[in-house]
């Protein structure tokens, strides 16, 4: 075995604070050899983060609350125990439609992680989307991520 055992405990792991809720990561792509990422979600009810298109796939999968997810023309009410994958380039985003919802990432490669704490260093996360849009979109275009409208 060529690897090394990765223990993250309740509570530990590094937090990145993005618009729609706290991404703390939980298996880095440092763990996994690049292969995948995982990240447990807290966000609160609040409006949509816009629709974007990333370079990773991603699987969603809902452990409290219930979420609305937008995947290009088409939506899908989550609640605990329901998971949904999403493929890269997908426009996608999320809602949370009960008071919070705290759910799992799991990312595919190692570039989900690199964003997360970019966009988390870079955007103010307390303030209005119009305010901090030039930064969004700076740190999007840095990792490949684009805003894009659903559907197109």
């Amino acid at each position: 075995m060529t690897g090394k055992i990765h223990l993250a405990r309740p509570g530990e792991g590094r937090p990145h604070a993005m618009t729609d809720g706290i991404h703390t990561v939980k298996a880095g792509a440092e763990h996994t050899g690049g292969a995948y990422e995982v990240f447990e979600v807290d966000a609160p009810r609040a409006p949509a983060a816009p629709p974007h298109r990333s370079p990773w796939a991603g699987t969603l999968y809902v452990l409290d609350g219930t979420v609305l997810v937008h995947v290009d023309d088409e939506k899908h009410d989550l609640g605990p125990g329901a998971a949904i994958t999403i493929p890269a380039q997908c426009a996608f985003t999320f809602e949370v439609t009960s008071e919070s919802a705290r759910m799992l990432a799991v990312t595919s490669g190692d570039g989900a992680g690199r964003f997360f704490a970019d966009f988390a260093a870079a955007v103010p996360a307390d303030r209005p989307l119009d305010e901090v849009l030039p930064r969004l979109l700076e740190v999007t275009r840095r990792h490949g991520v684009s805003v894009a409208e659903p559907g197109r």
